[in-house]
């Protein structure tokens, strides 16, 4: 049925309201998303801390398993996985959290070699402090600014992951409201008698995609300490807007 007054967005093919089924999958994608980032950050976190604090013969094993991890196409693998663990909420919140924070650990390895330059971890050395809390006390709090950069823009990465694996049929089984799975139902089977079918799944992804990674771009502006005054580069241009003025 064509959008109408009782029905807004319109029904698929089988009678169900779109528009309640887009707020469903608008659940769906958060928890997909909020999921699978946390675990990005704890792959990372856990990873990527202890291989560039310790560095060494450990440090040169994990880069080489990351750089294998690298060498094959992300789509590929979690799809690959998908298809021996079987479908659901849970799996593609746990495949695209490890997966995904495979690829970051490079992130948090950079920022803790930076940070072990700094004076006070090797006066903390001096003094006999163990590893276990230099880690906790000094070098995970400075690197949490990473960690949250990498939470908000990994969620419309994660969100799109759990789409196209959807789309593809590997995602979130029928009959629950995923976006992709929307998409590529009846969406696709009867987009051209009725466009809405595959319109609105596809502008509530386009919409959801964007606000996340403008927001993710908005907090790694504020956090990012190469930009003075915690105001961001938006900041920054106001205030040379303001400069040139006077």
């Amino acid at each position: 049925m064509a959008p109408s007054a009782k029905y807004i967005l319109g029904t698929d093919n089988l009678g169900r309201d779109l528009l309640s089924r887009i707020i469903y999958g608008a659940r769906i994608s958060m928890y997909v998303g909020l999921g699978a980032s946390a675990i990005n950050v704890l792959v990372a976190a856990i990873i990527g801390i202890t291989s560039g604090y310790f560095g060494g013969t450990f440090d040169i094993l994990v880069q080489r398993l990351v750089d294998t991890a690298l060498s094959f196409p992300m789509l590929i693998m979690v799809i690959t996985i998908m298809s021996l663990i079987g479908t659901g909420v849970v799996q593609v919140i746990i495949v695209l959290g490890i997966w995904g924070g495979i690829l970051w650990i490079r992130v948090a390895r950079s920022a803790v070699i930076a940070i072990k330059e700094n004076i006070y971890i090797e006066a903390g050395k001096a003094i006999g402090c163990s590893n276990r809390r230099m880690i906790l006390r000094h070098v995970l709090p400075n690197v949490m600014p990473v960690m949250v950069i990498i939470f908000s823009v990994a969620m419309g990465g994660n969100i799109l992951g759990e789409a196209s694996l959807s789309f593809l049929g590997f995602g979130i089984p029928p009959p629950f409201p995923s976006w992709g799975g929307m998409l590529s139902g009846a969406g696709r089977s009867y987009m051209y008698e009725a466009p809405w079918l595959a319109l609105w799944p596809g502008l509530a992804l386009s919409i959801a995609v964007y606000g996340i990674n403008m927001w993710g771009d908005a907090v790694r502006d504020l956090l990012d300490p190469r930009l003075r005054g915690g105001v961001g580069r938006y900041g920054r241009r106001r205030i040379k807007e303001v400069s040139n003025r006077g």
